[in-house]
């Protein structure tokens, strides 16, 4: 059996679209959770033989505690989801819109370690628009808890979907997992790249144009104010 987990743990295995989580899971408070996290990163720390009277130290498992509830793990908690408020699409744009490189930082629900990447996400209109900084929103919600980045992907492209009604959703991430760059085989060249297209974006032309989209040169540090 333990050497099942950690075939699956290194393979990368997600067990489906949905982020694992108990039906009690919010049945106590964020205070809650926090002191008793500080309490769990006090006994790892301890177990490791670190000396946690130390100033440099001590405050780590409180400040560990506080970083998962209120920012890394946020997503976890559905109070936390942005409103997806759409609007009439007046202007009568019909073709695709896209968002490139949205910054996603994610963690690895296997070894919890960082993953790092960026987002790009399109839609087409059937009627309804949705705030650009919306889609940068729904990533970063997603993003923060335990994640696979395959699951990521599919729930960026399934709220999109739901939000404005349409199939005709993409989403593609490339992202650095560090559970590959700085344990087992530690390669820190490569990267993982997902997708999800739902709708209009599975037809040949219609992805393949939102894919040379993404490849476009949008470098804008030589723009002046």
């Amino acid at each position: 059996m333990i050497n099942k987990i950690d075939e699956i743990g290194d393979d990368h295995v997600g067990s489906s679209a949905k982020t694992p989580l108990r039906a009690d899971a919010f049945d106590i408070s964020d205070a809650e959770k926090r002191k008793r996290i500080e309490a769990s990163v006090r006994d790892i720390l301890d177990t490791l033989g670190m000396d946690l009277e130390d100033d440099s130290i001590k405050g780590t498992p409180r400040r560990v505690a506080k970083a998962y509830v209120n920012e890394i793990f946020s997503g976890l908690n559905p109070a936390n989801k942005p409103k997806l408020s759409t609007f009439d699409n007046n202007y009568k744009y019909g073709e695709m819109l896209v968002e490139k490189n949205i910054t996603v930082y994610s963690t690895c629900e296997h070894h919890l370690l960082p993953i790092v990447g960026r987002a790009h996400v399109a839609y087409i209109s059937d009627g309804n628009v949705i705030g650009l900084s919306k889609m940068n929103r729904i990533v970063d919600y997603y993003a923060k808890r335990p994640q696979v980045q395959e699951r990521l992907t599919m729930q960026i492209v399934q709220a999109l979907q739901k939000a404005l009604g349409t199939d005709d959703v993409a989403c593609v991430i490339d992202a650095k997992h560090l559970c590959v760059n700085s344990r087992g085989v530690r390669d820190i060249v490569s990267s993982t790249v997902t997708s999800e297209f739902g709708g209009k974006f599975k037809e040949k032309d219609t992805k393949r144009e939102f894919l040379d989209y993404i490849k476009m040169d949008t470098d804008f540090k030589n723009i002046e104010a």
